[in-house]
């Protein structure tokens, strides 16, 4: 099995593009393919904060979700626009603002077809991926070993938002655990969620969401080569949001 994994994309469609070719997939049919067959996989949260998470979302429905040719598992922001689409009552901010907008502009009937393919894309992925034998676990704020195989509610709070105290941060956000410190598994973990300036490499744990949308860079993590590839942000540099984990 080879895949390549891309960290939080946060609607940064350019970086997204970018990095798909400089790891060597064409775009020719207006979606990213690999000559040699390999496959993309989402570590989630592919939207919000940035200029085009609407685009990104078609681009990783039509991979995921209608040619199942990609792995995708939902972010806490994917959660989030999933309950916005159903109508439920969230807060439209910390991100959720530039995905409403964009969705708002829309026609009416573009409205529809954007709403059809997000949900379509949520309800078909699965909480966290378990791929090549068991050997490699990609789940959006990490997942601990002894939850991989559960799919209850605090799996499902450890995976999108990670290990929580229950106390926030200064700004508002979840303060949390560095859960890969105590991780002494042997499958490879990969996720996001905490943007970090350089990719982190933890007992067998991989974040790789090293801050697109913050103006750092985009990272994949190429399996099973291990091999880490970023480009760099368009987007203005906010140092603020990386900050250390407990």
């Amino acid at each position: 099995m080879k895949i390549d994994i891309i960290g939080d994309i946060h609607g940064c469609f350019a970086e997204f593009k970018t990095l798909t070719m400089k790891t060597g997939y064409s775009w020719e049919t207006g979606i990213p393919i690999h000559p040699d067959g390999r496959k993309l996989a989402f570590v989630g949260d592919l939207t919000d904060r940035g200029p085009e998470s609407l685009k990104t979302v078609e681009i990783v429905w039509e991979l995921a979700a209608r040619r199942q040719e990609a792995y995708y598992s939902p972010g806490n922001h994917c959660n989030k626009l999933y309950r916005f689409f159903l109508g439920n009552k969230v807060q439209i901010t910390h991100g959720l603002e530039t995905t409403a907008a964009e969705y708002e502009a829309l026609p009416h009937k573009k409205k529809k077809e954007i709403r059809r393919k997000f949900m379509e894309l949520y309800e078909k992925a699965p909480l966290y991926q378990v791929l090549d034998g068991g050997k490699l676990v990609i789940a959006h704020a990490g997942i601990k070993e002894e939850y991989i195989g559960k799919n209850n509610a605090k799996v499902k709070t450890f995976v999108l938002y990670g290990d929580i105290t229950g106390k926030n941060n200064a700004d508002g956000t979840p303060e949390r655990r560095d859960w890969a410190k105590s991780y002494k598994g042997e499958r490879v973990i990969v996720y996001g969620h905490t943007p970090v300036k350089e990719p982190r490499t933890v007992n067998s744990t991989f974040n790789i969401d090293t801050g697109a949308v913050f103006g750092n860079k985009l990272t994949a993590l190429r399996y099973p080569e291990m091999e880490l590839v970023s480009v760099g942000s368009s987007m203005p540099f906010n140092a603020e949001k990386f900050r250390d984990i407990l």
